[in-house]
C-alpha cells in the first residue's frame, strides 16, 4: 500500500469542522451515524478549548478510515493503522457473527487499490465532512453528475462533486466510492456504530487524561513552533483506527486538523501526542528532504523514501527541543510500532539505526526546528 500523501487543501473550511466540548470523562465526539438526517449536533466548546488545537473524536472519520484498514495491506515501515487492527476487528466480527456488505465485496473493493494505488489518499476525505450523511449525499451527487460539477446550478454542490472528482477522477473510482459508501452504511449499522460507542466509554479515562495533559502540559510547549508553522488552531482527533502514522490535513491558519492514535489506558495517553508531534513535523520534513536531495533523486524517487523516517526522527528532534523528557518514550513508542522491543536503557541507537536519514537531511531538519522556534 502506498504512503498516503499528507492533505493541504484550502477545502476543509467549506465543508466546515464541528467543534464539541467534553463532557465528563467520555471523549467529545462529533458526527452522526449514517441512518441520521440530520447534522453534526454543535456545541460551544469547553473555556480550556476555546483557543489553539482541541481534543475530540469523530466517528465518521474512525469508520471511514476502519473501512480503508479492512481492505487495504498495510505494509508502510511505520503502519498506517493501529498494530494488528485489521486481524482484532474480523475476529471480533466472527465472534459476534457479523457479516455486512464491506466482508462481502471485501476483495472487490481491495482490487481496485492494485489498479489505482493513488486511491489511498481518498482516506483523508473524511476528515473534510462534519458527518457520514454529508459524505453520502456528495456522492451521490458526485454519481449523478458523472464527477461533472457544471451539472448542478447550486455552488455548494458543485464545490463537493469537484473535490470528490479529484479524488475520483473516473468512471471505475465512481463506481468504487458508491460501493464502498454502501458497504459502509451497512457495516455501520449491524457492527461498527455499536463498536465505537463502546470503545469511547472504555478509552474515556485515556482521553481525560490526554485532554488534561494537553491543555496543561503538552500545547504550552509546542504553541510557539505550531504558530510560527502556520498550524496555530485545529482539530486533534483520537481515532481508533490510526496507528503511528497519522492523518493531517493542513489549511494554513484558516483550518488545520490531525488524527492521532486512540490510547487504551491513561497510562498511555502520551501516545496520541507522539503522533502528533511526527505530523506536525512533516512540512519542515518536506522542506529538508528538498533542499538535500539532488534533482535526480527527487526523480527517481529516492527522496520520497527519506518521507516516512524523516517524519519519525523529526517528532524526536521537536520533542528534544521542547520537552526532552519524553523523547525516550517517543522512541520507545515508534520502535514498538515496528513490532520491536525497545531496550530498557537508552533507545536513541536502535531509534536511529531503525529510521535511518541522511545527515544533511537531519542537519537541516535541526536547524529549521530552532529557526521556527526562533521566531524566524
Amino acid at each position: 500500500m502506498a504512503r498516503p500523501t499528507h492533505h493541504r487543501f484550502g477545502v476543509l473550511a467549506l465543508f466546515g469542522a464541528t467543534t464539541i466540548t467534553l463532557g465528563g470523562c467520555a471523549p467529545a465526539t462529533a458526527g452522526s451515524t449514517p441512518t441520521s438526517s440530520s447534522r453534526a449536533t454543535t456545541t460551544s466548546p469547553a473555556p480550556t478549548q476555546t483557543r489553539g488545537w482541541r481534543v475530540m473524536t469523530k466517528e465518521h472519520v474512525d469508520l471511514w478510515l476502519h473501512g480503508f484498514a479492512l481492505l487495504t495491506s498495510d505494509t508502510g515501515h511505520v503502519p498506517f493503522f493501529a498494530r494488528g487492527y485489521k486481524q482484532q476487528i474480523t475476529a471480533l466480527k466472527r465472534q459476534r457473527n457479523v457479516f455486512s456488505q464491506l466482508d462481502a465485496n471485501q476483495q472487490e473493493l481491495s482490487r481496485r487499490f492494485a489498479t489505482n494505488p493513488s486511491l489511498t489518499n481518498a482516506q483523508f476525505l473524511a476528515m473534510y465532512f462534519n458527518s457520514f450523511q454529508e459524505i453520502v449525499e456528495a456522492t451521490d451527487f458526485l454519481v449523478r453528475s458523472s464527477g461533472n460539477p457544471r451539472a448542478s446550478s447550486n455552488p455548494d454542490v458543485q464545490q463537493r462533486i469537484a473535490f470528490l472528482a479529484a479524488n475520483f477522477p473516473t468512471q471505475a473510482d465512481r463506481d468504487w466510492v458508491k460501493r464502498f459508501v454502501e458497504a459502509l452504511q451497512d457495516e455501520n449499522n449491524r457492527f461498527y456504530h455499536d463498536y465505537w460507542t463502546k470503545e469511547q466509554q472504555t478509552r474515556g479515562a485515556a482521553y481525560a487524561q490526554f485532554n488534561q495533559d494537553w491543555t496543561a502540559k503538552y500545547y504550552p510547549k509546542l504553541s510557539r513552533f505550531l504558530a510560527n508553522t502556520q498550524q496555530p488552531s485545529g482539530e486533534l482527533l483520537l481515532s481508533l483506527p490510526v496507528g503511528g502514522e497519522g492523518r493531517t490535513v493542513n489549511d494554513g491558519k484558516q483550518a488545520n486538523a490531525i488524527a492521532v492514535v486512540f490510547p487504551r489506558t491513561p497510562d498511555a495517553s502520551p501516545e496520541a501526542l507522539y503522533v502528533f508531534v511526527h505530523e506536525a513535523i512533516a512540512r519542515l520534513v518536506d522542506e529538508a528532504i528538498r533542499d538535500n536531495t539532488t534533482p535526480a533523486e527527487q526523480r527517481t524517487g529516492a527522496a520520497s523514501g527519506y518521507v516516512g523516517n524523516g517524519a519519525v526522527r523529526g517528532g524526536a528532534l521537536l520533542l528534544q527541543r521542547v520537552a526532552p523528557e519524553l523523547g525516550p518514550g517517543y522512541m520507545r513508542f515508534y520502535l514498538q510500532t515496528l513490532g520491536i522491543a525497545a531496550p530498557a536503557g537508552d533507545p536513541s541507537a536502535q531509534f536511529a539505526a531503525t529510521f535511518p536519514v541522511p545527515g544533511p537531511i537531519l542537519t537541516a531538519l535541526g536547524r529549521s526546528i530552532e529557526s521556527v522556534l526562533g521566531g524566524i
